[in-house]
């Protein structure tokens, strides 16, 4: 892979994914490692498969986001971060410095919106982007320049594997989750419009 491609790491989705899907992993004095091996695990494999010129990984910060103040019931019916992943996050933290690679995160916002801003100065500077992550929002900023490495399906989506996966392309998926909603964030959606009315529209 050209030395001109950037990472960029949704942390918290990763983690989150690595923590259900690995269990009873933790030290001898009882600290959970589910999530951190998850996480490990997968930069270890980028870093191999890939060697990426250039990588950073994007955190969450704070409880309350700019999202939250324009619509009060996002993500309401979210359940909060499992104890035993909260635990897990600094040691992430470590593990990231110890690899020296910089790490993004700024209160009131969460990490998607930093892969989003990092995403757009990249292209400006003629760096081709992956961002890792499996959230359908990120989808919207797939293009040319741009594709998601999605850790479930283990391969890099660009515009026509978004637009296979979801039959509209990248650029419409703003429009798609307005009309259609998502359930995962609490967006209500247009009454009566599910996922096929959402793509003819």
């Amino acid at each position: 892979m050209p030395e001109n491609k950037l990472f960029l790491i949704d942390a918290h989705g990763l983690l989150y994914r690595a923590y259900f899907a690995i269990k009873n992993l933790s030290t001898s004095y009882g600290q959970a490692t589910n999530a951190v091996f998850g996480f490990v695990s997968t930069l270890k494999k980028i870093l191999r498969e890939y060697a990426p010129g250039y990588l950073a990984v994007c955190f969450d910060a704070g409880k309350k986001t700019f999202r939250e103040e324009r619509f009060k019931n996002y993500k309401i019916h979210r359940p909060s971060m499992p104890e035993d992943l909260i635990s897990q996050i600094p040691l992430v933290k470590e593990l990231i410095q110890a690899y020296h690679l910089p790490i993004f995160e700024l209160e009131g916002f969460e990490a998607d919106a930093l892969i989003a801003t990092l995403c757009q100065k990249a292209q400006g500077n003629s760096l081709r982007v992956v961002i890792v992550s499996d959230d359908k929002d990120m989808m919207q900023l797939v293009n040319d320049k741009v594709k998601i490495f999605s850790t479930r399906k283990d391969a890099l989506l660009g515009p026509a594997e978004v637009t296979d996966l979801f039959g509209i392309e990248p650029s419409r998926m703003p429009d798609y989750i307005g009309l259609a909603g998502d359930s995962t964030d609490n967006i209500p959606g247009v009454p009566g419009i599910g996922d096929k009315t959402a793509q003819k529209l």
